[in-house]
């Protein structure tokens, strides 16, 4: 069965109201980025502090979005190579499941493991793996975006600059640098949590990157096919958070009761 595309009845510039599905949502983060290699170009080149007609971006993982073979799309990040030298991964996680710091790593591992067979380690291409995620990653040190590497523990002297990770708290975005401001990184950030079409339009209409981005999700969001895999997603997280929330009240009760049972313990109360 085919997938439908409904022919859109208005263009960008005349929509209104609330976006379907912004790029919050992982399958139209993936699906626009993987859609526009001129939008997935620009960001890489905000992110990385580099003017993006620089960059030469191949895409290691290519799927294309709104095919009904890309359930790919659901479980691999975006995974890049930048001027033919460079390894990046791009991902999207709006869920805490509580292992992020361990689950990060692996991701920049497997992108770091890139010697071929027979050839010296020297030739190992730097990895890069950037996260945005919608959750606390430190509570007690939020940050906007953050890049760490291996280092000295006494001294801070960087092990090797060719082992980066970076994340992106879309929940901080008011804590953005001036640098961080300079190459825009906050705009990607508001634009990708944008709710309305009058938001993202506003957000874009001075960035041709932008720009793209936004007519992307447009016509993306005019796809049957990628509406449906998008509302599954929301679907998804909201389960989750739903069960997490149930845990988490389960676990408060549990508090509580062994607070009363230490308490009636204390106190020499007979309890059933």
């Amino acid at each position: 069965m085919s997938k439908k595309t409904s022919k859109p009845s208005q263009t960008l510039e005349q929509a209104t109201g609330k976006i379907p599905y912004n790029m919050t949502n992982d399958y139209m983060f993936h699906a626009v980025l993987l859609k526009n290699k001129f939008v997935l170009t620009g960001l890489i080149g905000s992110l990385l502090h580099l003017d993006p007609q620089t960059l030469d971006v191949t895409v290691s993982n290519p799927v294309t979005p709104g095919n009904r073979n890309d359930n790919k799309l659901y479980i691999l990040d975006i995974y890049v190579v930048i001027n033919g030298k460079t390894r990046l991964n791009l991902e999207m996680q709006v869920i805490n499941y509580d292992n992020w710091h361990e689950r990060s790593l692996c991701y920049l591992c497997r992108s770091f493991d890139n010697v071929a067979k027979g050839t010296d380690y020297l030739t190992v291409m730097p990895a890069i793996q950037i996260s945005f995620i919608d959750f606390e990653l430190f509570p007690e040190a939020p940050e906007f975006y953050a890049t760490y590497m291996m280092t000295n523990i006494k001294n801070q002297r960087i092990y090797t600059d060719k082992f980066k990770l970076s994340v992106i708290q879309l929940n901080h975005i008011e804590l953005a640098t001036d640098e961080d401001r300079l190459y825009e990184i906050d705009k990607w950030a508001a634009l990708f949590k944008a709710k309305t079409w009058e938001e993202l339009k506003s957000m874009a209409v001075s960035n041709q990157y932008m720009e793209a981005a936004a007519n992307t999700i447009f016509e993306l969001s005019s796809d049957e096919f990628v509406r449906e895999q998008c509302r599954a997603r929301d679907e998804y997280n909201a389960y989750v958070k739903r069960q997490q929330q149930i845990i988490a009240e389960k676990d408060a009760e549990i508090a509580k009761l062994k607070e009363e049972l230490r308490k009636a313990k204390k106190n020499n109360i007979p309890t059933a």
